[in-house]
């Protein structure tokens, strides 16, 4: 049974007119909407609006920037980063974000995929990004740095040096529901990673999509946010570059996440509100090193990218009494779809769908299930993406003929609208025909007091002639890696799960759960794993 919540109304514009041309806004002209912790640089609106349009400018006049022409960003966190998104955006450009933790070969990759005219990094990415861009055949005039580091050499320039600041050339004019504003790569669970093509609609539909319920929850001048996630991805992009601007909260940015640096920025700036991933979560439920600082501002946290547990939920409530709520997206969705309001309306959910949208849950064999049971999450809104970049196959694959999207997660419905998240399709587990979610299994072995962190996937098991769980665990710090700790961990958890949900694989030990800078689990990694141990893990992609 499908699910429709309410209207909301979208502007017609692109991004940059939507942010910079709007006739009025709740907060002044000197709000910092980006501060740096460490150097203490920051852009206030008026600055943050005068650098895209002389970097917009500069774009066209230095290099003859085109409509529709890309450009990269392979950088970690900065607050020069939304100044040249939008100033490409002004340009008619599309920006390209790559994660800086990409090798040469998988950013000339990205390079190459996307048709990238130039690219924008930091000093310390310049080894790969130098020689990506040249693999790629870009220009060294056309590989620019942001930051507050510059080429000491000198072959770099600056991206300040790009700008014209006189601004000489107006906006370039773009078709909002045609024209794409980014080319984001989804990590995907086989090959290489897709370009999803997102256009200034899609992007702006999903900015006033979460703005209904989170602009009623932040104040410009009452909350500031720790900006953490990756900019690169789109649950960053959206949430920490997009809203900052367009709700005026200021946004503290850390270049990337360290446990002892993330507590002394919410101690010193008295962050009020944090938008993480799980691991974070995890963080804050165990780890002795927070209790060093005073955190106590920080009242609300939003997590997404997968799903936690109740029991971490409320230890952290417990240890802290910050509120973690949960939201939920993709990529292709620009990202969110849903997103709690309340931490315990719904506890363990994602919250209710924003608004536009139309929600569906699918059998396999694509009927749509009674409200209230399991299936796969079919969403349709003006969020949903236009197509995969040079990818026609996977797109007709991905996106039904009446334009929903199918996500490949699976989840149900309660009876109040709240979205229960159970596990990805290609991730379940078939125990003799019964289902079993990894999620759930990591949930409930996150809590145990040997545990850390915790993985679950499916090996074959030949002498049942079916899959089985097994658990990669990492143990509290402390806990002697043994056998005997192996088996209490079992039995404690097949004492707590139904007969299908036993941990018939076993446990192994491992130093780190291998995750994707959005807090995915690699799941991918730890059956190399496996094969490296004899075992065969399941086929199923």
């Amino acid at each position: 049974m499908s699910s429709k919540p309410a209207e909301i109304e979208i502007p017609e514009s692109d991004i940059w007119g939507t942010l910079f041309k709007r006739s009025q806004k709740p907060f002044p002209d000197d709000q910092v909407i980006y501060q740096c912790p460490i150097t203490n640089r920051n852009y206030i609106w008026s600055a943050l609006r005068t650098a895209t349009e002389q970097f917009g400018s500069g774009l066209q006049t230095r290099w003859a920037w085109k409509k529709g022409d890309v450009l990269a960003l392979f950088a970690s966190n900065c607050i020069d980063t939304p100044a040249v998104t939008w100033g490409c955006h002004y340009a008619g450009g599309i920006v390209s974000p790559a994660n800086p933790a990409y090798n040469i070969r998988e950013l000339t990759h990205h390079l190459k995929d996307s048709g990238a005219k130039a690219i924008v990094t930091k000093a310390e990415f310049l080894p790969v990004a130098s020689r990506a861009a040249k693999d790629a055949g870009i220009p060294n005039e056309r590989v620019i740095l942001i930051g507050d580091e510059v080429d000491d050499n000198g072959v770099f320039k600056h991206f300040t040096e790009i700008m014209d600041k006189s601004v000489t050339k107006k906006q370039v004019a773009v078709k909002a529901d045609k024209d794409l504003a980014f080319l984001v790569y989804s990590s995907g669970t086989t090959g290489l990673p897709k370009g999803v093509m997102l256009t200034h609609r899609n992007v702006l539909a999903n900015l006033f999509m979460v703005a209904s319920t989170e602009g009623r929850l932040l104040s410009w001048n009452q909350d500031n946010i720790l900006s953490v996630l990756p900019y690169y991805h789109i649950y960053g992009l959206q949430f920490l570059v997009h809203m900052p601007a367009y709700s005026g909260v200021t946004s503290v940015v850390m270049p990337s996440f360290d446990l002892k640096l993330f507590c002394d920025i919410i101690q010193n700036h008295k962050i009020t509100y944090a938008y993480v991933a799980p691991p974070i979560i995890l963080h804050l439920a165990k780890s002795p090193v927070i209790s060093s600082y005073d955190i106590s501002s920080l009242k609300t946290i939003t997590s997404g990218a997968a799903p936690l547990s109740k029991d971490l939920i409320r230890a952290v409530h417990a240890r802290f009494g910050i509120e973690v709520k949960q939201a939920y997206g993709l990529s292709e969705t620009s990202p969110a779809t849903h997103l709690q309001v309340k931490w315990d309306d719904g506890l363990g959910s994602v919250g209710k769908a924003l608004p536009n949208q139309i929600i569906k849950f699918m059998s396999p064999e694509e009927e749509e299930v009674p409200k209230g049971k399991e299936g796969e999450i079919w969403v349709s809104g003006p969020n949903v993406f236009v197509g995969y970049l040079n990818n026609p196959t996977a797109t007709k694959a991905s996106i039904t003929p009446d334009g929903f999207f199918k996500t490949g997660d699976v989840g149900y419905e309660d009876a109040n609208g709240n979205l229960f998240i159970t596990d990805r399709v290609k991730e379940l587990i078939k125990y003799k025909g019964f289902q079993v979610a990894p999620a759930e299994l990591e949930g409930i072995l996150a809590s145990n007091k040997f545990v850390d962190d915790a993985a679950v996937i499916g090996i074959m098991d030949e002498s049942l002639a079916t899959e089985v769980p097994v658990a990669f665990l990492v143990p509290k710090q402390g806990v002697p890696r043994t056998d005997k700790n192996k088996k209490k961990v079992v039995e404690w958890l097949n004492g707590k799960v139904a007969s299908h949900k036993k941990l018939r694989g076993g446990v192994r030990w491992i130093d780190e759960i291998p995750k994707s800078a959005s807090g995915k689990i690699l799941r991918r990694v730890l059956k190399d794993v496996l094969i490296e141990e004899g075992k065969k893990p399941k086929a199923k992609l």
